[in-house]
């Protein structure tokens, strides 16, 4: 499979954003550093190949140095973010920070960014729906906040001066793939570059190069796809006063001609502003200065002062591969999937894949699991692939509905909404993005209740020596092993198998206690309130199974046969359909 190449040429400042205005953002540069193929010798083989430099790559590449496992990521541009125009996404779940915190780069990103968990959604002047996710109970223990704004190009920045520090990643800027084959042996890739061209060998490819993936078009990858006629334009202002910090929307605003209006403040005092335009609007008409600052005016009042820093328009569409696996190539982020903004599940899905897989080869490459293992990548993240279209999807045709049915249930929604409670659930603006469950992962070990397959929180315990610690904390010790946390008092026999499973697996074992109970096992840690068993869907004397991403593999109640099974299904060792 090979793509046509040419003489190499700097990356498109606007990346599809054609018509985009303001000053831009201030965005760091990374040197050109002619890779070693250059100077000739044999093909070098990679273990990982990792194409393209945005969040989805670079949130692989900072999780597999944290597992130190060696990779090679090559990127055409030679910055973060889109060269010269947006902040793109914005808005991070939970889920994500947990995961930044694994990372190392948690702390940067939340004293950088807004925390935030109100929103409020209006009709007109009316107030239709509004919710506080820190009074919900899968959000409110975890060490991090329900959602966080903060602009793409930051975290990405972060990831980068991670990856430095751990070491084990090559970054490569400048560097476009512009062939690709692959065969039983290896894959090998063509790369240009600004002095030339090379070829490299990989086990395995990741395919983050996003939406117009090459690679997708080279493996001429199966996809479904919807494209919308809705048309949006994208505002990052300063103000000389400031709107509400809470998030807010409008499904008819006034002041935009009854269309669509979302909110949110990021970092830097920026605010992002989404107005839903007509759907014959022409993107360039609408993103010309003076008729944005015509809409702002509208909707702050004539007399607000405002910094225009980036203003772009661009329409929806949804896409959804068949598999995320295709050979030796892995699709992850929007290479994968293409869905609508609304709900924040574009970026945060793209982050998800990457802690899914990053532990995968990381065992697989150490030989600490099948390479079977790596089917469980597929099976899982499809699955959230599909439920994330799927939501937004349904929230596109909410805010943008076809004449008919749709309009009329819209209409009645609103109307119900703005005199009954019970209607106001009904209210679709976006569905915040969750950690999705895996409902069909060979990875997995499924029995009723058991809650394998659920993300646990990051939730607060105490040491032993009574310091406070976190879930985090456990899968840091664990190092890239399995965690098996085992909850209550412990027979002798029990705790000779935990001793054993942990020479013979990469396993490692935790006993976790009340806040008096007498402790069997070296390494235990104390539950006095009991989040810690909550957040793991278990009770009273039992164990569960943690894999690295932060996820449950199984729970049971003895230490017996049962987990030994767990645990060899989750390192690929059991090939039968859970």
């Amino acid at each position: 499979m090979n793509g046509s190449a040419s003489t190499y040429r700097e990356t498109a400042p606007s990346n599809g954003y054609e018509f985009s205005s303001g000053a831009g953002y201030d965005l760091p540069e990374y040197p050109f550093e002619a890779p070693p193929e250059l100077q000739g010798g044999p093909l070098v083989r990679h273990p990982v190949v990792i194409v393209g430099g945005g969040i989805a790559g670079l949130t692989l590449a900072c999780s597999l140095a944290r597992y130190g496992v060696a990779a090679v990521l090559i990127d055409e541009d030679n910055t973060v973010g889109v060269k010269g125009a947006s902040s793109r996404g914005i808005c991070y779940t939970q889920k994500s920070l947990e995961i930044f915190e694994r990372l190392g780069i948690y702390e940067r990103v939340v004293a950088k960014g807004v925390q935030w968990s109100v929103g409020r959604t209006f009709a007109g002047e009316d107030e239709v729906f509004s919710f506080d996710l820190k009074q919900q109970g899968n959000f409110h223990l975890s060490r991090q906040p329900p959602f966080l704004n903060i602009q793409q190009f930051y975290i990405e920045g972060y990831l980068v001066e991670r990856i430095r520090t751990l070491g084990h990643v090559e970054l490569r800027w400048q560097n476009r793939l512009v062939a690709f084959e692959q065969n039983d042996a290896c894959a090998t890739l063509t790369v240009e570059t600004p002095v030339g061209r090379y070829r490299i060998e990989a086990e395995h490819v990741i395919d983050a190069t996003g939406a117009h993936s090459p690679l997708r078009q080279w493996l001429q990858v199966p996809f479904d796809t919807r494209r919308g006629d809705d048309r949006w334009c994208i505002a990052d202002v300063r103000f000389s006063k400031h709107p509400p910090v809470e998030r807010h929307t409008w499904i008819e605003a006034p002041f935009n001609e009854n269309r669509a209006v979302w909110q949110h403040l990021m970092a830097d005092e920026v605010w992002r502003i989404d107005y839903q335009m007509a759907p014959d609007s022409d993107p360039e008409a609408v993103s010309r200065e003076s008729a944005v600052r015509e809409r702002l005016a509208r909707h702050f009042g004539a007399d607000v002062e405002i910094e225009i820093v980036w203003v772009g328009p661009y329409t929806y569409r949804s896409e959804c591969v068949h598999a995320m696996r295709h050979g030796r190539v892995f699709l992850i982020g929007d290479a994968a999937k293409v869905m609508s903004p609304f709900g924040a599940r574009g970026g945060n899905s793209a982050i998800a894949d990457a802690d899914n897989l990053a532990w995968k080869l990381a065992a697989v490459l150490k030989g600490q699991a099948d390479a079977s293992l790596l089917a469980s990548y597929n099976e899982e993240r499809i699955e959230a692939a599909q439920q994330n279209v799927c939501v937004t999807n349904r929230t596109a045709r909410f805010l943008r509905p076809a004449d008919g049915v749709e309009r009329l249930f819209r209409q009645a929604t609103i109307g119900l909404a703005r005199q009954y409670p019970f209607a106001r659930s009904l209210i679709n603006t976006g569905r915040m993005a969750v950690a999705n469950p895996y409902s069909r992962s060979s990875a997995c070990t499924y029995r009723a209740g058991s809650g394998a397959g659920l993300s646990v929180q990051n939730v607060r315990f105490a040491w032993a020596d009574g310091t406070r610690g976190c879930v985090n904390d456990l899968l840091d010790w664990a190092a890239g092993s399995l965690l098996v946390l085992v909850f209550g008092d412990l027979s002798a026999a029990a705790l000779q198998r935990l001793r054993r499973l942990c020479l013979d697996a990469p396993v490692r074992s935790v006993q976790v206690l009340g806040l008096d109970a007498t402790a069997q096992a070296l390494e235990h840690v104390r539950d006095p309130q009991g989040h810690l068993q909550g957040s793991c869907h278990v009770f009273g004397h039992a164990w569960a199974l943690l894999r690295p991403d932060g996820y449950l593999a199984a729970t049971g109640e003895s230490v017996d046969a049962q987990l030994v099974s767990a645990i060899e299904r989750c390192l690929g060792l059991r090939g039968e359909t859970p």
